[in-house]
């Protein structure tokens, strides 16, 4: 046996095309207008997305949204931003976090290329589980954290000391059952995005 798995080693050694240098890296994707582009990919995504000014522009189009009107518990980790009636710091576990209709949270980094936003571990108070637990998300990105494409999105994370942090795409999707896309089954059921600036 060893013989037959030598002479299959040795053709397969022998056949191998000679190595290639790897290619340079170009300049990546660059939009023209990569505010829209980032607006298109989220909706794309199956989320909104929603410029305004400054913080206060953000509460005021947080007043318009469908799922912020009919919000009975709402959680906020951006200051200014939400009238927010549950004190996340106060929840001991994240059993606690159940029933709440729309959390606000902080996003750094926003990619044009793909809709998908940064979010640190950091900033997401004691339980990570704010991120699939309330029924709608709110995302608040500065738009000086938007980026064109991945790349430049990687070069501005830091993980000095390691840390927890994640992209987020739109709202939770599967289409495990039988290929039926299913919103908000492991998860938010919508996403807004407001980009600030």
């Amino acid at each position: 046996m060893s013989g037959s798995r030598e002479a299959i080693l040795a053709a397969l050694r022998a056949a191998r095309p000679p190595p290639s240098p790897l290619p340079e890296a170009g300049p990546g994707i660059r939009y023209p207008d990569p505010a829209a582009q980032f607006a298109e990919a989220v909706a794309a995504a199956g989320g909104a997305c929603l410029r305004v000014p400054d913080l206060a522009a953000a509460s005021a189009a947080l007043a318009g949204l469908r799922c912020f009107e009919d919000a009975r518990r709402v959680a906020s980790l951006v200051p200014g931003v939400g009238a927010p009636n549950v004190d996340l710091a106060s929840i001991p576990t994240p059993h606690g976090l159940e029933g709440i209709d729309v959390a606000i949270l902080p996003g750094e980094i926003a990619v044009a290329e793909n809709g998908a936003v940064w979010i640190e571990g950091d900033r997401l108070g004691p339980h990570r589980a704010i991120l699939v637990l309330p029924q709608h998300l709110v995302v608040v990105v500065p738009a000086s954290g938007l980026v064109h494409e991945m790349h430049q999105a990687y070069q501005r994370i830091r993980f000095d000391p390691p840390r927890f942090g994640l992209f987020l795409a739109g709202p939770s999707k599967t289409a495990d059952i039988e290929q039926v896309l299913v919103v908000g089954a492991h998860g938010a059921r919508s996403t807004t995005v407001l980009l600030v600036g």
